[in-house]
């Protein structure tokens, strides 16, 4: 895999912003790419984040659109990555598609400012945390781009997450590093998150 290591990587969740906002707030941080990993990349309630119109309108703003929600995405079309009808990020990690999709991600970082793109506004909501950042944190220096403009460091989002769950060393414990208890914050807050990811009808 491309070492890549100290590379900026950009994540944002498109939330109800307005097409007119988040690409303000995207060309803010000189993001030259959004990669989508949307399984499905469409919205309901926002249709200006439809594929194609966002396609479009980032195209306008000199913005590259890529695709990754096929390779990257948490509800996948196989079969194969649920369990009683749940999926497991485990099984998707574990997929050549996804491979291939990290490995797409990290070329394109070595070619421009990247951004890749959810729908959930904060990241301790989305999978773009816990199934993509998980892998490939060691690679990159990885900033949330959250829904005001600010930026949270990927380490201080783990700190949240550690705080949201109340996970903290118990007393037969208390050799127990943060990164083990990281660890274990993912585990527990992915079953949550799992439950909104069932096998596509």
């Amino acid at each position: 895999m491309v070492d890549l290591r100290h590379k900026i990587l950009y994540t944002i969740g498109h939330s109800n912003h307005t097409i007119k906002a988040f690409i303000n707030l995207v060309k803010s941080h000189e993001i030259k790419a959004v990669v989508d990993v949307r399984s499905a990349p469409y919205s309901h309630y926002c249709p200006q984040f439809n594929k194609d119109n966002l396609t479009t309108n980032l195209q306008v703003a000199n913005i590259e659109y890529i695709f990754l929600g096929r390779e990257l995405g948490a509800r996948p079309d196989d079969k194969s990555c649920y369990e009683n009808g749940r999926v497991n990020f485990q099984l998707i990690a574990n997929r050549k598609e996804f491979k291939q999709g990290l490995e797409r991600l990290l070329m394109e970082s070595s070619k421009h400012r990247i951004a890749i793109m959810c729908e959930e506004k904060d990241p301790l909501r989305c999978h773009r945390t816990f199934l993509i950042c998980r892998h490939i944190r060691d690679n990159f220096h990885i900033k949330h781009i959250m829904a005001y403009g600010s930026v949270e460091e990927h380490i201080e989002t783990e700190r949240r997450l550690l705080k949201m769950l109340k996970i903290k060393p118990t007393l037969f414990e208390s050799t127990k590093n943060e990164r083990e208890l990281i660890e274990q914050a993912y585990d527990q807050q992915i079953q949550r998150i799992s439950r909104h990811h069932n096998l596509p009808t």
